[in-house]
């Protein structure tokens, strides 16, 4: 049988449950002003705001901000948005949204949310040479990257005149005495941007002329960025150390981007590598950024790529000839495949050997590249290599 006072008093106990569980604010209904609303750090949502707020008691209609309120560009977007949560009551709980529940422009403009070039806030570095990415914001903080001139970063936080930074795999800090940001680094972008061949498959072959038929200059391995000449049916003329080739378009992907910062992280130098390999090795990494000269023989002045072998080992008391073909014939001959830290390894232009460069580990080499790039380290198969010598002994 319905028993009205019993039935009452339940309805009692769910109100006051009710009011456990989501608390109510006595007042007129809240609205929420939304206007490009943030949840988190992390996520922007398109379509259900997260309702975990605080709300600000005020005589008229409560407005509630969630998040850092990111301002949308879209004006149309922009404009208050109102909800109406309960008759009179606000719901505190967070309202969870799942990928599955984002629509397709959702995606699309998470997809594109990362602003020019893919910064958000960009950030270019304004130096003749390199721009040191340091560890802390201390200014005598170890080293962790160096960003050529005209490199883009994403600036994270600026702070007493360093601006904490990540660039490519590289995150530190730099002097924002060397770096444009906001507005001017925007209109400074668009006149730098450059159209960049990213290699898409392994050993990729560079062909003299736009056909299969064509002389192979060289290889160039995956990963490598390499600067659009021209767009042809099928191919993409690339410049690779001042030379003009080709390669085909299957195999690279054309973006325009600006270049990023050089890791500097320290290399794994694996079991049986002997002190002085691994002192040899960093200490030729000190010079990373400093220039090519032919000719020359300067660590920080200028050095070309044998000029820059004959230098390192000079400290470490070893003589060599400032010649890459007179350094192949140096030492022991190895195999490419047995170099350990420290050893020569040599590349030709498939004729005769015209470069040389110093194996450090990890399928990497340091080298004087060209008088664009200057000192650098590059995968030990940026070129194919063609011989390896050991002039080293330890």
């Amino acid at each position: 049988m319905y028993n009205k006072k019993k039935a009452g008093m339940s309805a009692v106990a769910l109100a006051l449950a009710v009011t456990v569980a989501f608390p109510i604010q006595t007042m007129a209904a809240p609205t929420l002003s939304i206007g490009g609303f943030t949840a988190g750090a992390d996520k922007v949502i398109s379509k259900t705001p997260s309702l975990d707020v605080d709300v600000q008691a005020q005589s008229k209609t409560p407005e509630i901000t969630i998040g850092a309120g990111v301002q949308p560009s879209d004006p149309a977007v922009a404009e208050d948005v109102t909800f109406t949560a309960g008759a009179g009551g606000l719901v505190t709980a967070s309202v969870a949204v799942a990928p599955e529940d984002m629509d397709e422009q959702s995606y699309d403009e998470e997809e594109n949310a990362g602003g020019l070039f893919g910064y958000t806030n960009l950030g270019i570095a304004r130096v003749e040479d390199h721009l040191n990415v340091r560890a802390t914001a201390e200014k005598d903080s170890k080293i962790v990257g160096k960003m050529e001139g005209d490199s883009g970063c994403e600036v994270l936080d600026v702070t007493d005149g360093m601006a904490h930074i990540i660039s490519g795999s590289v995150e530190g800090y730099v002097s924002t005495g060397y770096l444009l940001i906001g507005d001017a680094a925007e209109k400074y972008a668009n006149t730098i941007v450059k159209e960049l061949a990213t290699v898409t498959a392994d050993g990729l072959k560079m062909r003299m002329a736009p056909s299969l038929e064509a002389e192979v200059y060289d290889m160039v391995a995956y990963g490598e960025e390499l600067e659009v000449l021209e767009k042809l049916d099928g191919w993409v003329a690339v410049e690779f150390d001042g030379q003009k080739v080709f390669v085909s378009a299957d195999y690279v992907s054309v973006d325009r981007k600006l270049k990023t910062a050089l890791n500097m992280t320290e290399f794994l130098y694996g079991e049986g590598v002997s002190d002085v390999r691994v002192e040899i090795c960093e200490y030729a990494k000190q010079f990373l950024g400093n220039p090519y000269v032919w000719g020359g023989t300067s660590l920080t002045k200028g050095a070309d790529c044998s000029g820059f072998v004959l230098s390192i080992y000079k400290k470490f008391g070893v003589a060599l000839p400032h010649s890459s073909r007179a350094q192949a014939n140096c030492g022991t001959k190895i195999k490419v495949s047995e170099m350990k830290p420290g050893d020569l390894v040599f590349y030709s232009n498939g004729r005769r050997i015209n470069h040389v460069a110093m194996y450090i580990g990890g399928g990497q080499v340091i080298h004087a590249s060209s008088p664009k790039t200057g000192i650098r380290i590059s995968s030990t198969y940026y070129r194919k290599p063609v011989s390896a010598a050991r002039v080293l002994y330890d």
